[in-house]
């Protein structure tokens, strides 16, 4: 059986580094990686403490970063970034401030593009089935039922262009 070797202080500090470096990252993730390589919590707290000092990672900068990326790229609604964030065990004030940097427009038109696209893909049209697999497809996606709502009612989902 082979012994695992655990990992030196300094070994920790490059390694955090550059997952640093390489993209945002709140306090839960870090810890979470130093827990798996077995490093023990004085090490841990003196790790993040040093890195949150030389500002490499902030749970306010990750949480604005989160909240941008999912709703541009992976066009999240605000309850579902909301269970990520708390997934990521960030700070119900730091969430909130987060949450606050979203236009309401650009959330809008967001949601109204969404289900746009999810409309060409439903059979039953411009039915109460197909609104009503529309409406369910925009809860799904963590869009709050008046905003989804709002898209349904303004009409032409089901025009395609």
């Amino acid at each position: 059986m082979a012994f695992k070797r655990t990992m030196t202080y300094e070994e920790a500090l490059e390694k955090l580094e550059a997952l640093c470096d390489a993209a945002e990252r709140c306090e839960s993730e870090l810890r979470e990686k130093l827990y798996r390589w077995g490093i023990n919590s004085r090490d841990t707290e003196r790790l993040l403490d040093d890195l949150h000092a030389r500002h490499l990672y902030d749970d306010q900068r990750f949480a604005n970063a989160y909240v941008h990326d999912k709703l541009q790229f992976s066009r999240w609604g605000r309850r579902k970034i909301v269970v990520g964030l708390i997934q990521k065990r960030i700070d119900e004030s730091i969430r909130r401030e987060a949450l606050d940097t979203i236009d309401e427009s650009e959330y809008a038109a967001i949601a109204h593009a969404l289900l746009k696209s999810k409309a060409r893909q439903i059979k039953e049209g411009n039915t109460y089935e197909g609104r009503t697999k529309l409406y369910r497809f925009g809860l799904m996606r963590g869009f709050e039922s008046d905003v989804v709502a709002a898209a349904i009612r303004g009409g032409n989902l089901f025009e395609h262009d």
